[in-house]
């Protein structure tokens, strides 16, 4: 797996797109599971998870706290990255840095900074490669310490 992040319209989906031109690209819907990507997987095509941000937006409403629902995206996680193995894909994961700033005063936006800063982490901790872009520039991070 392959994590891109950065911060809004930094050049993240030109870049991924360049890098893999033949990758199937799926948009993240509201209260969709993970591991229900598995299920738009082609063998040996990479497959583009994007819509992050709104993702985790949408779904900050579900009755699991967010432990619970931390949990359920890490079991998914490692769900989707058998499927990929098992099919040869490779999966992308581009995800928005919003962490950077002023807090926010709103609590529903406090929460979403949180929850974006732990899904990012819990991708970066399971991928081969993460990368930082800004501006269009592309800075390989490394994952494991």
């Amino acid at each position: 797996m392959q994590l891109f992040i950065g911060g809004a319209c930094a050049g993240k989906r030109s870049l991924v797109k360049t890098r893999f031109p033949s990758a199937v690209w799926w948009r993240l819907a509201p209260g969709q599971r993970l591991r229900e990507c598995a299920g738009v997987m082609l063998p040996s095509t990479p497959l583009i998870l994007h819509g992050v941000l709104e993702w985790l937006s949408a779904s900050m409403d579900s009755d699991a706290g967010s432990d619970g629902w931390r949990s359920q995206w890490c079991d998914d996680l490692n769900e989707l990255l058998q499927s990929a193995k098992a099919q040869q894909t490779a999966l992308v994961i581009i995800a928005s840095d919003i962490g950077r700033g002023i807090v926010p005063i709103e609590r529903h936006q406090r929460r979403l900074r949180d929850l974006n800063g732990w899904f990012s982490q819990d991708v970066a901790e399971r991928a081969e490669h993460v990368w930082y872009v800004r501006h269009g520039l592309v800075m390989p991070m490394s994952p494991h310490h």
